[in-house]
């Protein structure tokens, strides 16, 4: 499932509201630095047409859909940054953020600004600054064991479980960590991300980033790997009060 534009909705999320999207990607590619056997975009792919849009083009198309919006009395309660990949690929990122800002306040002042990001490029000062001015900085990490990473996100270049529990440790709580737990088995290797062995060491994760609040949830559209099992509801919830005996605010999505 790719979005074909750089602004799409607003649609209803699982887990923000009434959500106005904002794709920085190509709309026939797509680019990330994770290929995760989950994504719902599929795996990653680009053709020689490619082109992200410009920090210039992007701002624009904002500002009439906002001004649309508005015209038309509608609601909105979140901007979010997803689509087709890695957001905070986007050569021009804290340009596109501190865009999208002054817009929100002009048009939805009420409106919280969201990033969607796997956490890969929060190392770059430029992309750590922007992700610490929005409203809500969502950070996957998705398993604190390295062999799982590398099998269920698949990293496309260099990662580090321990590295990236550093640096969002970083944000000093300014941070939502969102996991999905599904298990299954791909190229021969079984897994379960929801096992006592990974929540023990999830769990430790968080207990040293200090999030603001986690988000748990599970499978809900086809995915590119076959034979995925989503994490039932009891077992989401099960998650959940482990981490909110560790005093972070959870939201469960079933």
């Amino acid at each position: 499932m790719l979005f074909e534009s750089t602004i799409f909705g607003p649609i209803k999320s699982r887990r923000l509201g009434n959500s106005l999207g904002v794709n920085l990607l190509p709309p026939q590619a797509k680019i990330c630095s994770f290929d995760c056997i989950y994504c719902e975009c599929g795996y990653n792919f680009t053709n020689k047409d490619s082109h992200m849009p410009t920090a210039k083009e992007v701002a624009q198309a904002l500002e009439q859909k906002l001004c649309e919006l508005k015209s038309n009395d509608e609601h909105l309660d979140v901007i979010t940054f997803a689509g087709n990949g890695e957001p905070t690929l986007h050569p021009e990122f804290e340009q596109v953020i501190d865009d999208t800002l002054r817009l929100r306040d002009d048009y939805f002042p009420e409106a919280k600004v969201s990033v969607l990001s796997n956490a890969t490029l929060i190392m770059k000062p430029t992309v750590f600054a922007a992700l610490n001015r929005i409203d809500n900085n969502i950070l996957k990490l998705d398993s604190a064991v390295e062999e799982t990473v590398k099998l269920i996100n698949q990293p496309t270049g260099h990662y580090s479980v321990e590295e990236t529990i550093e640096q969002l440790s970083r944000f000093n709580g300014n941070v939502i960590i969102q996991t999905l737990f599904f298990s299954g088995t791909f190229n021969g290797v079984p897994f379960d991300n929801s096992s006592d062995k990974e929540l023990q060491a999830w769990l430790e994760a968080l207990k040293r980033i200090k999030p603001k609040q986690v988000m748990l949830y599970s499978l809900d559209r086809e995915t590119p790997a076959k034979g995925l099992i989503k994490a039932t509801p009891d077992i989401l919830r099960k998650i959940a009060l482990q981490v909110q005996a560790l005093g972070f605010d959870t939201l469960v999505t079933e």
